[in-house]
């Protein structure tokens, strides 16, 4: 999504969530929903047993990726995705575990229509890209 920031006119999807508030409050409900839901088992039983590491750092992925702040970068470096997701195993099956619980997660937080949208395509890109099995 970074990329599209010098391409696009207007508010970018980091300022269209309300800004960090609203990446975390995104964040937060996706792994709230991961870790209520059975549904997710799959991708939670991925994560360790607390969440707290993992909610920051997609919370400071995100901010970065959505157009705003890089904190991922400034704590990490390059985010190295794939090559930081390669010791899980990341099927068809977890990659869409992954989508329903961000797509209900957007739902539940009120994202606009047409960004969830368009933030989906994008989720759905990097998920795959994410498979490993």
């Amino acid at each position: 999504m970074s990329d599209e920031r010098a391409a696009s006119p207007g508010p970018t999807p980091f300022e269209r969530l309300g800004g960090e508030a609203g990446v975390r409050a995104l964040v937060d409900r996706f792994y709230d929903l991961m870790d209520l839901e059975p549904a997710y088992a799959g991708i939670r039983a991925l994560h360790p047993g607390t969440l707290d590491g993992s909610r920051d750092k997609l919370f400071w992925f995100l901010c970065g990726w959505l157009g705003g702040p890089n904190h991922y970068i400034e704590r990490f470096g390059h985010p190295m995705l794939r090559a930081r997701h390669l010791p899980y195993r990341i099927g068809i099956a977890e990659r869409d575990q992954w989508m329903a619980c961000m797509l209900q997660a957007m739902q539940d937080e009120g994202v606009d229509e047409a960004l969830a949208q368009r933030l989906a395509e994008a989720f759905f890109g990097t998920a795959d890209w994410m498979r490993n099995r």
